[in-house]
């Protein structure tokens, strides 16, 4: 199955959690998506400007939050828009195979994805970073990419370049009938999903345990043993 996970520079240590965490099951093909190199191959070019530790997007001028913001909507691009892929943020640690996903997939959705109800309260999160709200929360931090469906062929590198943040985080590129449902159990959030559910993927969105603030979160004992 064809992995690409969110890197961070800020956040190594939790992209080799997730890795960790993936492999223990079996061998799949892991493409970190590292900001840089998207940038020397001109994938990627989304100027930005630094404020304290908060990075604000020049072109739609509001703030984001890692280096993968963005650059998760080159995934049906990078796969040549062909066959079914998965992206997950780097603060995820699975508790299962992700080729238990397969399945799932279903030709007729464009993407396939945990249809949170997220709605946070606080206004900051990991790192001091500014917690925004906004339609579709969360969808995008685990997905199931068609990458050969026609509506993903909007997923230039030019769009995911000039769309606003909002745009693609909310898939305003598609209708609700291209986007399907996957088990709330894949995409657990942290501080947020009910306790009684056994997670196959823990998503540590507020923090990974390493962090100060979020060493006792549920399964942060798990994180830390891959660690």
């Amino acid at each position: 199955m064809q992995i690409y996970c969110g890197y961070d520079s800020r956040e190594a240590d939790a992209y080799k959690v997730c890795e960790a965490s993936i492999q223990r099951f079996s061998h799949h093909c892991i493409t970190p998506l590292k900001e840089i190199g998207l940038r020397v191959s001109g994938l990627y070019d989304r100027p930005y400007t630094v404020t304290g530790s908060q990075r604000y997007d020049t072109r739609d001028t509001k703030p984001f939050s890692t280096e993968f913001s963005f650059t998760r909507f080159l995934v049906p691009a990078l796969n040549q828009y062909e066959g079914w892929a998965l992206f997950c943020d780097c603060d995820f640690l699975f508790r299962a195979d992700p080729k238990e996903l397969l399945p799932l997939c279903d030709d007729k959705f464009a993407i396939m994805c945990v249809k949170h109800d997220y709605r946070p309260t606080e206004t900051i999160k990991m790192d001091n970073q500014v917690q925004q709200a906004y339609p579709r929360k969360n969808w995008s931090s685990l997905v199931l990419w068609n990458c050969g469906h026609e509506m993903n062929r909007k997923m230039t590198p030019k769009a995911v370049n000039f769309m606003p943040g909002s745009f693609l985080h909310a898939f305003k590129w598609l209708k609700d009938e291209h986007i399907g449902s996957i088990p709330e159990k894949w995409n657990w959030l942290e501080g947020h999903s009910h306790l009684g559910i056994d997670p196959k993927a823990v998503h540590f969105t507020r923090g990974v345990p390493s962090m100060p603030g979020y060493e006792n979160v549920p399964y942060a004992d798990e994180w830390r043993s891959y660690l």
